[in-house]
């Protein structure tokens, strides 16, 4: 009986899906949950809350099926793999949390123009409120943590970042805890602390999607990889017995690979077998500081041209 051996992409693509699928449900429970307090409680922290939760169910999707692409392995269209749908989802991710924390902003900004211009009344958010957004931290912080655990261990920028959508959700629900908890300890003149709190975490949730989004746009336009990492290359395709001027260093990510281009020149002594071998060196030093996560391709000179 055959049984068929994963291929590290078809493991990572697993991994990548079986904690998805845990938020996936997790947010399901929260969202039914908060927005039935958040209803029953007259609280509009936590409606907004409750409609964090379900946006996370678009980018759960969005990691869900970039996972199924991104563990197929490279064909005739696509020589370097998948990696990019890996980037392209993470864009998404980010969007989608900068367009639920604007849609917050402007949903309790609405509440708080009602009540310091239109002097309208808002409701006091009841005690049920509160205990959905105590819940919602402890939930969301614990698939923060797990989530990021999988996401540095599976080196996908896509996880880390839905992580961030977690976490961004645990934050959500640390403001709304506060404003429902004030609107409800100091009384009816204090309802306001319930939209403010709302607020604060509208602008947070903003600041980490617009981090995302930037990073995953610079990665979809060839942006090169950082310069310590680059320093870091060079260093050791220098320290490779006869290379000589490593130079046209060119690096950009794949997803969860590098991609490098380098020139090296190597003694004109050198036969071709030997000049060969050099290049299997470095590949071989590069893979084992990197994991393999990369893809390099080396081009060799003679030392005088």
């Amino acid at each position: 009986m055959n049984t068929k051996i994963d291929s590290p992409e078809e493991k990572r693509a697993k991994q990548a899906s079986y904690i998805t699928w845990v938020g996936f449900f997790a947010n399901l429970f929260l969202f039914a949950f908060k927005l039935f307090t958040g209803i029953v409680g007259h609280s509009s922290a936590m409606i907004a809350d409750a409609i964090h939760s379900l946006s996370d169910f678009a980018t759960d999707i969005v990691v869900l099926v970039s996972f199924r692409i991104v563990s197929k392995p490279p064909d005739k269209t696509h020589d370097y793999g998948h990696g990019k749908f890996e980037t392209l989802a993470t864009t998404i991710i980010g969007v989608v949390l900068f367009l639920v924390g604007f849609g917050i902003f402007y949903a309790a900004g609405k509440n708080i123009y009602s009540v310091l211009i239109l002097k309208e009344h808002i409701h006091s958010p009841g005690i049920i409120a509160l205990i959905a957004a105590v819940l919602s931290i402890i939930v969301k912080e614990l698939l923060y943590r797990y989530s990021v655990f999988v996401g540095k261990q599976i080196n996908s920028q896509a996880i880390i970042a839905n992580a961030w959508h977690h976490r961004s959700d645990a934050f959500s629900s640390i403001g709304t805890l506060f404003g429902i908890g004030g609107a409800i300890l100091l009384g009816e003149k204090w309802n306001i602390l319930d939209p403010i709190a709302a607020v604060i975490v509208s602008i947070f949730i903003i600041k980490v999607a617009c981090d995302i989004t930037v990073g995953s746009l610079k990665e979809l336009m060839e942006e090169s990889i950082d310069e310590e990492t680059e320093n870091a290359i060079l260093a050791i395709i220098k320290d490779t017995k006869h290379v000589i001027d490593p130079h046209n260093l060119r690096t950009r990510k794949n997803g969860n690979k590098m991609i490098v281009d380098v020139h090296i020149r190597v003694p004109n002594s050198l036969s071709i077998v030997e000049a060969h071998e050099v290049t299997n060196q470095i590949e071989k030093k590069l893979k084992e500081k990197y994991n393999n996560d990369l893809f390099i391709n080396i081009h060799t000179e003679p030392e005088n041209k």
